[in-house]
C-alpha cells in the first residue's frame, strides 16, 4: 500500500467539515481503466472492474489482499449492490444489466429496448422500491476496446428504468448525449446523471410513478469530464472528474475538491460507517478517511433494507 499526502481544495467554507484524512491510500494498481467500485460491508470487502482486461478484481478490507474476482467479465463497467446484497453489474461487452446471484449464478435483468439490443449499459442504481435505473452510452460499441466495434440498434443513448414487478425495460430520458453516472439523493426525490459528451450533471424530479421532470443542468465540470456520482447524507454529490473528485452542495454550487494523481473515474462510499471513500482512478483504487457518512436508501414501506446482514457473492 502506498501512502500520498492528501490534497484538499477548499472552494467554499460548507467544505471544511467534510475534510478528513491527511493522507490517501493506494490500495490497488495496474489496471488499464479502473472502474465500477462497489462495497459489500457483510463481506468487508469491495469489488471494481478494470475494463479493457475484461476483468473484476476484488480487495479484502480485513487482509489488503488483492485478486481476481471474475474474468472474462464482459468488460463490466458500473456496478452497484440491490436490496438483496446481489451485485448488480453493467457488462458493456456483453451489452447487457446482470445480477449475480449468492450462488454465483448470473441473471440478465436487462439487455434489450423493445427488442433492440442495449448500446452498452454504463451505471447503475437500485432504488428502495427495487427499480433498477441505469444509462446507455455507446462507449462499450464504439470500438474493441472497452466491448466490441458494433452499431446501435437503438440509434441514441438513454437512461432506463426496470420495473420491479414486471420486469418491464422503459426509457426515462431521452436527450442525453452520453449519459453516465446516477445516483438519487437521499430521499430519492431527485435523480442525478451525469452527461459526459456535454460536460455537466443535470437533476430530475422523481415522481412516485417513477416518472422523470424538470432535468435542469445543476452544475459544469471545471476539469476534464464528469463520470461516476455518489451522495452522503446530508446530500452532498461527490463527482468523479480530471483532477479528482468534486464535491457540490445541493444547490449546485461546487464546495471543493480533492484531488488525485490520476484522472477519476467513479467512487463510492464504504467501511463500517460508510466514511470511507473509495476511488477508482485510471489505474488505481484510492481510498480516504473523510467526516461525512455515504447515503443509505431508505426502507422501503413495511419492510427492513437487509443490505448489511444478507451473504455476499
Amino acid at each position: 500500500m502506498e501512502v500520498i499526502e492528501a490534497c484538499f481544495e477548499v472552494l467554499d467554507d460548507r467544505f471544511r467539515a467534510c475534510r478528513g484524512d491527511d493522507r490517501i491510500e493506494r490500495l490497488a494498481t495496474g489496471c488499464r481503466w479502473a472502474e465500477g467500485p462497489v462495497y459489500f460491508p457483510a463481506g468487508r470487502f469491495l469489488l471494481w472492474s478494470d475494463i479493457p482486461n475484461d476483468r473484476m478484481l476484488r480487495w479484502d478490507e480485513t487482509t489488503g489482499a488483492v485478486g481476481t474476482f471474475r474474468q472474462p467479465a464482459g468488460h463490466a463497467n458500473g456496478h452497484t449492490v440491490d436490496r438483496e446484497g446481489r451485485l448488480v453489474s453493467c457488462e458493456q461487452g456483453n451489452r447487457r444489466v446482470t445480477r449475480t446471484e449468492h450462488d454465483g449464478s448470473i441473471t440478465v435483468i436487462a439487455d434489450r429496448w423493445r427488442g433492440r439490443r442495449l448500446n452498452s449499459p454504463n451505471d447503475v442504481v437500485v432504488r428502495s422500491d427495487g427499480s433498477i435505473w441505469f444509462t446507455d452510452p455507446s462507449y462499450g460499441i464504439d470500438s474493441d476496446y472497452e466491448g466490441h466495434r458494433a452499431e446501435s440498434e437503438i440509434g441514441a443513448c438513454h437512461v432506463y428504468r426496470v420495473d420491479p414487478v414486471t420486469g418491464e425495460v422503459a426509457i426515462v430520458a431521452d436527450d442525453f448525449v452520453r449519459p453516465n453516472g446516477l445516483a438519487f439523493s437521499p430521499d430519492e426525490s431527485t435523480l442525478y446523471v451525469v452527461d459526459t459528451r456535454a460536460g455537466h450533471l443535470r437533476a430530475f424530479e422523481v415522481g412516485e410513478d417513477g416518472a422523470l421532470t424538470g432535468g435542469a443542468v445543476l452544475a459544469t465540470c471545471s476539469s476534464g469530464i464528469f463520470d461516476g456520482l455518489r451522495v452522503d447524507t446530508d446530500g452532498r454529490i461527490w463527482a468523479a472528474a480530471g483532477d479528482g473528485v468534486h464535491c457540490f452542495d445541493p444547490d449546485g454550487t461546487l464546495i471543493g475538491k480533492i484531488r488525485f494523481p490520476e484522472a477519476v473515474s467513479n467512487l463510492c462510499f464504504g467501511g463500517a460507517k460508510r466514511n470511507l471513500l473509495f476511488v477508482t482512478a485510471t489505474t488505481s483504487l484510492y481510498s480516504i478517511m473523510l467526516t461525512v457518512n455515504g447515503a443509505t436508501r431508505p426502507a422501503a414501506p413495511g419492510r427492513r433494507d437487509p443490505v448489511d446482514a444478507v451473504r455476499v457473492p
